[in-house]
């Protein structure tokens, strides 16, 4: 994998998006995969070497998350500057003559961006796979996500951060113990005088702190996607309900829905059975 960077454009000027770009600059067909709310580009590692070599794989990390940088302006943290963000990422990997083909695969906020930019006109998406996230994000997961995001706890050693990592990520359902020291060391950061925290910036709370939640309604967006579409839903998750899974398999794309049980809010990508899922659907023709 190589580790390359954009400029992004914000109210204050300009910020350095960070992004890893695996397999052949040459290939045809391109997956960006997204992240979610306080995570980062590593959490692809798993699926990205899964679609090698028949796809490249590109892994941004958003304004605020990994290695990109902070914004000056908190409230620059909203899917308007993620999705003008993304689309400069899309300018830059199919630069050139060449034909490209631009799938995304999105985990909760990353698949919100992809839902965004393939409702719009022109979208160059021709596939999308969003991992649990729909069309109602309800006020009660997002008062859950609230409790957490944008908090800046630290910690005296690395195994504190893992085990608070462990517990905050529990949704995500069983994995090994590599696989969540994977999630830890990807999204730790040690401070200098010690203590570890997490590589994000607490700014990226700020949405959830202006006045009271309430559910959030993209019906009118999912309407416009035409692409063909997989929605992966964990079987225990509060942020994607079955109810509104099963409408968004009747109305805009149709898609197509597959269900992991023992997994709520989100899942990983990591195991083998929803890794195949994502690559037998980018596979089919």
């Amino acid at each position: 994998m190589n580790s390359d960077y954009i400029l992004g454009l914000d109210s204050k000027g300009f910020h350095r998006l960070h992004y890893l770009d695996w397999g052949s600059p040459d290939a045809g067909r391109i997956v960006i995969c997204a992240h979610g709310l306080t995570r980062n580009c590593r959490d692809f590692d798993v699926l990205a070497q899964a679609l090698l070599p028949d796809f490249r794989v590109v892994c941004p990390d958003f304004a605020g998350r990994g290695k990109s940088d902070w914004l000056e302006a908190k409230e620059d943290y909203a899917y308007p500057q993620y999705c003008a963000d993304m689309a400069a990422l899309i300018a830059r990997v199919t630069a050139g003559d060449k034909p490209r083909t631009i799938y995304w695969v999105g985990t909760s906020m990353g698949g919100i961006i992809g839902m965004l930019l393939a409702s719009r006109a022109g979208s160059p998406i021709r596939k999308l796979v969003l991992n649990d996230v729909g069309t109602i994000i309800p006020r009660a997961a997002q008062e859950r996500i609230a409790a957490y995001v944008g908090k800046t706890p630290r910690f005296g050693s690395f195994e504190e951060l893992e085990a608070m990592v462990r517990v905050v990520l529990a949704p995500f359902g069983p994995l090994t113990d590599a696989q969540w020291r994977h999630l830890a060391v990807t999204g730790a950061k040690q401070h200098e005088d010690g203590s570890w925290g997490l590589c994000h910036d607490p700014g990226i709370g700020i949405p959830f702190q202006k006045g009271p939640l309430a559910d959030v309604d993209l019906w009118k967006f999912w309407d416009t996607v035409a692409c063909p579409t997989l929605l992966l839903r964990g079987a225990q998750s509060d942020l994607l309900s079955k109810d509104t899974a099963l409408a968004m398999t009747r109305r805009g794309p149709k898609a197509d829905l597959i269900e992991f049980e023992g997994i709520g809010h989100a899942p990983a990508l990591m195991a083998e059975d929803q890794v195949t899922a994502v690559r037998a659907f980018l596979d089919s023709r």
